[in-house]
């Protein structure tokens, strides 16, 4: 059975934006770039919620085809481009693009089914609401948090609503010299 992996930056206090969404607080750097690239390039497919979709789709088809792109646009484009791509959306039912399929109803069923077929890990990137979505179902395997060194206060929490207690198991932890810290930990089910 495939893995849903949750990437995720996120506050010390358990937040993932700001009272009005925002997310400037996050420290992001190549040694960040790097070390979640290597784990990026061992998955085959992609997670979104419609809003993080539509950020992603607006830059990283061309990110490598501007002018000087960084390393890190030059290879997270490439891996875009080839990867399927699975939207949780209610608005773009209908919408048919390449390597990307729409989902907006039914989404224990049809993520379930994505994850029993061959294939390797599926990356959420981001998307909020479509990783709380997938743990009211259980569907959330594991989760790479970048914990950022920084305390809002007030904002737009991870894990609100979540059905019943989930215990995590910490399996491997990365403190970067930015300050931020990444924690992998599994679901235990």
């Amino acid at each position: 059975m495939r893995k849903i992996v949750s990437f995720m930056h996120i506050t010390l206090d358990g937040l993932i934006a700001g009272p009005n969404g925002e997310m400037d607080w996050i420290r992001v750097d190549n040694e960040i770039f790097d070390y979640a690239g290597d784990r990026t390039n061992n998955s085959d497919t992609a997670l979104y919620g419609r809003v993080t979709y539509d950020m992603m789709e607006a830059y990283w088809p061309t990110a490598a085809d501007k002018p000087n792109p960084s390393k890190h646009d030059v290879e997270h484009s490439t891996w875009y481009k080839q990867v399927n791509k699975v939207v949780l959306s209610r608005t773009m039912n209908g919408q048919q693009r390449d390597k990307t399929t729409i989902i907006h109803d039914d989404v224990e069923k049809q993520i379930q089914a994505i994850k029993e077929k061959p294939g390797k890990e599926i990356i959420i990137f981001g998307s909020p609401r479509a990783t709380q979505t997938l743990m009211q179902y259980g569907l959330v395997d594991e989760f790479w948090l970048f914990v950022n060194p920084v305390l809002l206060g007030k904002g737009i929490a991870l894990f609100k609503d979540v059905p019943e207690k989930v215990s995590l198991k910490l399996l491997n932890s990365h403190a970067f010299s930015s300050g931020v810290v990444c924690l992998h930990y599994e679901t235990v089910k």
